[in-house]
């Protein structure tokens, strides 16, 4: 299946990608992270830690990403 971005509108290359999303998410357990992700992970720990870095509410921080696409 061959899909010509191109012609996309940005809103159906988001919603195609939202729906591939959810269907690799639907068996986690198959994706296999890799190792940078753990690293990174961990740095961003440590800058949390050292107060370098804020945690933000999920759904607060949805709505600042959503409010930039606009």
């Amino acid at each position: 299946m061959n899909l010509d971005l191109r012609q996309m509108s940005r809103e159906d290359k988001l919603k195609t990608m939202h729906a591939l999303w959810e269907d690799l998410a639907r068996d986690e357990g198959a994706i296999e992270s890799p190792d940078w992700h753990a690293e990174i992970l961990r740095e961003t720990e440590e800058r949390v830690r050292a107060g370098k870095d804020q945690i933000h509410d999920w759904e607060e921080a949805k709505k600042e990403l959503r409010s930039r696409t606009k």
